[in-house]
Order: C-alpha cells, then structure tokens, then sequence
C-alpha cells in the first residue's frame, strides 16, 4: 500500500501522467489530506463538483493516533529548516509506522527514506 499525500491526491484527480500508475490504488491517506483536497476542489469546482469529485474516489483512511500526533510534532522538529506543512508531516510518520510508501510531489521530502517523489 501506498499513503497518499494531498498533493498525490489532486494530482491524480487533474490527471497528471507522471501519477497514471497510482491512479487504480486504493487512496489510503488521513482525514487532514483528505479536508486539502477537498479544500482545493471547493476553490477549483465549487461544492457539488468537489463533493462528486471525492465520492468518486476509492478512500481509506489512517487514524492520527496520539503517538503519530508526538512523533510527528518531533520530525517536524528535527527537520524545522524545511517548510513542511503539519498535515505531511503526520502523513509522514504515519506511512513510516505503517511499514508503507509516502507519496508526494513535496520537493522538501525528496530523497527520504520510503518516499515516493513524483511531480
């Protein structure tokens, strides 16, 4: 399995052929990626679209349990020279305790460890 990030998400929704290959996965991410999408397709579509929009997508989502919330809050420490955003930081971690791929188009993570960087 892979943990999507926003960013994945709505390149896949826009079509972006570098994200063709993702495009039939299962989109496993949490509830924060999922209010950025939406986010993204209310400035985009308007609500009807973007509603139609996301219950056309194949969703699971990862619970951000008390112990990714720390650890997150830690990683975005360790790495406060970069600009990651909360949300990323706890898909991040998240995908890292699941054993799981990151995917991203996020220039900040290119080059960690169980990240996918597509753009």
């Amino acid at each position: 399995m892979i943990f999507f990030d926003a960013y994945a998400i709505v390149e896949i929704i826009n079509g972006n052929k570098n994200y063709e290959k993702f495009k039939e996965e299962i989109i496993l991410t949490n509830t924060l990626h999922l209010a950025e999408v939406f986010y993204s397709l209310l400035k985009n579509f308007g609500e009807k679209k973007a509603g139609q929009i996301i219950n056309n997508l194949d969703f699971e989502f990862i619970e951000i349990s008390e112990d990714i919330a720390i650890e997150s809050a830690k990683f975005k420490f360790e790495n406060k020279d970069k600009k990651f955003s909360y949300s990323d930081c706890i898909g991040y971690t998240s995908a890292v305790k699941e054993g799981i791929i990151f995917l991203t188009g996020d220039k900040e993570f290119e080059g960690f460890d169980g990240v996918e960087f597509v753009k």
